[in-house]
């Protein structure tokens, strides 16, 4: 398991992390959130070692990375999949680190059956799409077989069979004990990953959640309504203490009040309904909303 405790990292001025608290527990797939700028390359750099914090500290299974003794065997981590030698081909590469690592040759082609790249295992890495790199990356982050994974934006190239292949891949891996770590900007590809959520906005943690409870928490949901008397059943609902919106195809949006209560007082007052349907917000939009007061890169419509 990786423990984080109060981990900041400043450069200069500027708070990279601060105080980031949390544990990665083993068996769930977590998902690490946040706008651009927020800190989660850099946690995950200090996590490895790869960048010292200024306060705080992380430990995997107890000890500092760098006290691992064997580290290969314990974590994987992709964190640039790019960051790879491109005269190499793809089984070269990964024989490479298996030597450094004390990991068998035989586990070489395990790994690239297992992220669809036998095919072309002896082609030169220049030769590969984004897609290919990031496959090649998750290979040589399996290569030791380690309980721990952590993935910095996997899904970046993958073509939609890959971006299947990586969801059912990284739940297989949670299923079989393991703790997986992984940051994304796709929130629709996190809802249907993650089990947990972490979110960071400006270095600091904003949820420790499961993703059910945190897609609650953070958005309201609303209940979409069709029916013959709109405008007298927006003056019903309003008077009740809903707010209602009417849409443009012709339907109302009711938040404040559930799909019984509006059922209720249709009843009550004759309306018929065509259609009561209660909409459950999604990750995307509660992540917009908690991470609202934390974009550091905010665009805006310019005004003629």
């Amino acid at each position: 398991m990786i423990s984080v405790r109060d981990l900041t990292k400043r450069y200069g001025r500027t708070t990279a992390v601060a105080g980031l608290t949390f544990d990665l527990r083993p068996g769930v797939v977590t998902g690490f959130l946040g706008p651009n700028g927020a800190g989660k390359s850099t946690t995950m750099r200090m996590i490895l070692g790869l960048d010292a914090p200024t306060s705080g500290s992380v430990t995997i299974h107890g000890k500092p990375y760098r006290d691992l003794p064997a580290p290969i065997h314990e974590v994987g981590a992709l964190l640039d999949a790019k960051a790879v030698h491109g005269a190499r081909t793809a089984r070269t590469h990964l024989r490479w680190i298996a030597r450094a690592g004390g990991v068998p040759r035989t586990r070489v082609d395990e790994v690239l059956d297992i992220v669809g790249l036998t095919s072309v295992a002896n082609a030169r890495i220049a030769t590969f799409s984004l897609g290919m790199h990031q496959r090649l990356g998750i290979a040589t982050a399996l290569l030791g077989d380690p309980p721990v994974l952590l993935l910095d934006e996997p899904v970046n190239g993958l073509d939609p069979e890959g971006v299947h292949w990586l969801r059912t891949l990284l739940r297989d891996l949670a299923a079989e004990g393991r703790a997986v770590l992984v940051s994304s900007h796709l929130m629709n590809e996190m809802a249907e990953t993650a089990e947990h959520v972490l979110v960071i906005g400006r270095g600091e943690l904003i949820a420790d959640l499961p993703i059910d409870e945190f897609t609650q928490r953070g958005a309201r949901g609303h209940v979409r309504v069709v029916a013959p008397r709109l405008a007298e059943l927006s003056t019903v609902l309003k008077h009740a203490g809903g707010a209602v919106t009417r849409r443009p195809e012709g339907a109302l949006e009711v938040i404040g009040l559930d799909a019984a209560r509006i059922g209720d007082l249709a009843l009550e007052y004759r309306i018929g309904l065509h259609e009561l349907t209660p909409v459950h917000a999604g990750l995307e939009a509660a992540f917009l909303e908690l991470t609202r007061g934390s974009v550091q890169y905010r665009a805006h419509r310019g005004e003629r």
